[in-house]
């Protein structure tokens, strides 16, 4: 066979989908995605230094308790921070790898998180928590199934409970960036479910190149 035709009817290599592409998939195609973009190293959220829009709300009091849920831990920095604040951690992600190295950043950091792999909208996480925190989760999942999600929240918490969303911010479209949702949108979703306390624009930086616009989202259960 001639080397050049064989090469053209070869099957590309996949090619891992970027955040906007997937957030509408169905919940097997999007686990599969993720699993991808983790596997490529494509992951500008996981940039191994704990959020300082996180550090800055629980340094001014925002998430009391001691209990606390974090949703898409990733690879468990946020998770290990909270718990070297004193805070009793549970943390899942849907990506078994991921969590894998959570539990050994955990161990090298010498606290105790409890670390879950699955769907967070279809397995047990527990609870209720005095306290929820999510990066990037709510402003993806909100297209797949934001009444499953909105489920999930009201299940984990009880009245009082906090929960802080840092999600993309529609007011600066950025096309190599994060999904988007306005502030209209926020609160239509949430305020049925949550009272928001502070709704505060920050940037995130994920890394030298991507800077975006995000909203902080700190709410209480009603």
């Amino acid at each position: 066979m001639n080397p050049a035709t064989h090469r053209a009817t070869m099957a590309p290599e996949p090619v891992p989908r970027r955040g906007r592409e997937i957030t509408h998939l169905p919940p097997e195609e999007f686990a599969e995605a993720i699993r991808q973009r983790y596997a490529s190293g494509d992951t500008p959220w996981d940039t191994g230094v704990p959020s300082s829009e996180l550090v800055r709300v629980v340094e001014a009091g925002g998430l009391p308790g001691r209990s606390m849920l974090e949703l898409g831990c990733g690879t468990g920095t946020n998770a290990v921070e909270l718990a070297r604040r004193g805070y009793r951690v549970t943390a899942v992600d849907l990506v078994e790898t991921a969590v894998q190295k959570g539990i050994d950043k955990a161990r090298l950091a010498g606290v105790s998180v409890r670390f879950l792999s699955g769907d967070l909208n279809r397995i047990d996480l527990g609870g209720p928590f005095d306290s929820v925190f999510d990066s990037g989760v709510y402003h993806g999942i909100r297209r797949r199934d934001l009444a499953g999600f909105l489920s999930t929240l009201e299940r984990v918490t009880r009245p009082k409970s906090r929960w802080l969303s840092l999600a993309g911010n529609s007011n600066e479209p950025n096309p190599s960036g994060p999904p988007l949702v306005s502030e209209a949108e926020i609160r239509r979703e949430l305020e049925g479910s949550f009272r928001i306390i502070e709704l505060r624009e920050f940037r995130a930086n994920l890394r030298p190149d991507l800077n975006p616009l995000f909203w902080s989202i700190l709410a209480e259960r009603r």
